[in-house]
């Protein structure tokens, strides 16, 4: 036994490093997470809760490419920060601009010319794509800017700055529940534009964000902010091995998106009550995510930083450590979720008591999916500090599609299965099943690799 806590449970100064870089980083997931429930809490007060919901798909695949591409180079900016290769750091965060930008404008085109078939996909009721249309129309002017500032936001984390994203996250959250309040009721001067005031408030909360990166950048000489020359003259030397772990991760992430939204079509089948129910208790379990990705960001970046300065076995060592405090966490988070799901499925103006009930019990079982997703994020984070993309690529979207996506659509189509709540329980599987592959491939330790040598 004192053999087990002496492997888990880490010296009092781990833990000050971890909780300096994860609390600034989980507070920035957490805001992020309050301007979803804001977002989704005005516009539950007009009745469009599936009508933003629905249009939101294209938002969430654009989002997890860029979080592919951009989460991917982040592995190698975290090890040059660590080696201070500041010429190959630069390099590094003009690929990630490239590769968000080329997403978000793909992205845009999409939304632009196939929106409405893309929205008659996940819910074929042609009023709740009428609003959802609406919305997009607007909403998708934000997958640029949106993307840039994720860019951004993971090149100050990679650095240990988390602090500026916070900054931002604070300016921009707030600017977003003013102005959708505003866009959306008509106060003041400003119009009520409804569906389509919720969207410009959005887009343009994130225009502020992207000015006030852009100007910190250039005031305080950031190290990974150089010329034009300095940040996009990447040649292929550089680029190719990069890209040779960046491409299965934005490939997991691809496949991963459209597979998180095609659980929006199986439970589409359930009906608009379902649906509302689903989103409002969906919104409750992304706003407890904070920690899941706040930490896992935080332990990619720490040893990502160790691999790159060439202390493996300290890394190693340390991806136990944070083993040992994910199980401590995994506990808060479900208690958190189970004690509190009434009251915050009381804040949504859900009128019918039977949608509100059912709301309550996807956030429960919800519960029991964010304890295991704690767990799968954390090893996922340790995997990718070493650049292990295509174990993550087979963890992630491999057993989603083998286990999960089938699962949910076997349950509506084939059982007939009526309840939200227990066709949610079962597709929970595939996290389970996920986390113990996880595990045995993290205790081999194949992933700690200093990836700052296979870059000239």
């Amino acid at each position: 036994m004192k053999e087990f806590f002496k492997k888990y449970i880490g010296p009092k100064a781990f833990y000050l490093k971890t909780a300096k870089i994860a609390i600034p980083l989980s507070l920035q997931n957490l805001l992020s997470s309050c301007m979803g429930i804001v977002d989704t809490l005005m516009v539950s007060w007009i009745g469009m809760v599936t009508a933003v919901g629905t249009a939101a798909q294209i938002d969430t695949l654009c989002s997890m490419i860029a979080y592919g591409s951009i989460g991917g180079t982040s592995m190698f900016s975290s090890q040059f920060y660590g080696a201070k290769d500041y010429k190959n750091l630069k390099k590094t965060f003009g690929l990630s601009l490239l590769l968000a930008l080329g997403n978000a404008l793909f992205w845009f085109l999409v939304a632009t010319f196939f929106g409405q078939q893309i929205l008659l996909f996940y819910m074929p009721d042609a009023e709740i794509v009428k609003f959802s249309l609406q919305y997009l129309d607007v909403a998708k002017f934000g997958l640029v800017v949106g993307s840039i500032n994720f860019a951004f936001s993971y090149m100050y984390r990679s650095i240990q700055n988390a602090k500026v994203s916070l900054l931002v996250s604070i300016i921009t959250i707030s600017s977003n529940a003013i102005l959708n309040a505003c866009l959306i009721f008509g106060f003041g001067i400003f119009p009520k534009l409804g569906v389509v005031g919720a969207a410009l408030g959005t887009v343009i909360a994130q225009s502020i964000g992207l000015v006030i990166y852009l100007s910190h950048a250039i005031i305080t000489k950031q190290p990974f902010f150089g010329t034009f020359s300095e940040m996009f003259k990447i040649d292929k030397v550089f680029a190719f091995p990069i890209l040779k772990k960046v491409v299965p991760l934005i490939f997991n992430e691809t496949l991963f998106g459209l597979g998180s939204t095609l659980f929006i079509k199986a439970f589409g089948q359930l009906g608009k009550s379902s649906m509302d129910a689903y989103y409002v208790g969906n919104q409750i379990y992304n706003t407890f995510l904070f920690i899941v990705y706040g930490y896992g960001s935080t332990i990619a970046i720490l040893l990502g930083v160790k691999l790159g300065s060439g202390k493996i076995e300290e890394a190693k060592q340390d991806a136990n450590y944070h083993l040992g405090l994910s199980f401590i966490l995994s506990i808060i988070l479900v208690l958190g979720m189970v004690i509190f799901a009434n009251p915050m499925v009381s804040i949504f103006k859900l009128d019918d008591p039977i949608v509100q009930l059912l709301a309550v019990q996807i956030v429960w079982v919800l519960a029991v999916k964010v304890s295991m997703r704690l767990f799968n994020f954390i090893i996922f984070s340790i995997l990718k500090s070493g650049g292990e993309s295509k174990v993550i690529q087979i963890l992630d979207s491999g057993i989603l599609w083998v286990i999960g996506l089938p699962s949910a659509f076997i349950c509506v189509n084939l059982l007939h299965m009526s309840s939200i709540v227990l066709v949610l329980l079962i597709t929970q599987l595939e996290q389970l099943i996920r986390f113990v592959f996880g595990i045995i491939y993290v205790r081999k330790e194949k992933w700690a690799n200093d990836m700052t040598v296979l870059v000239d």
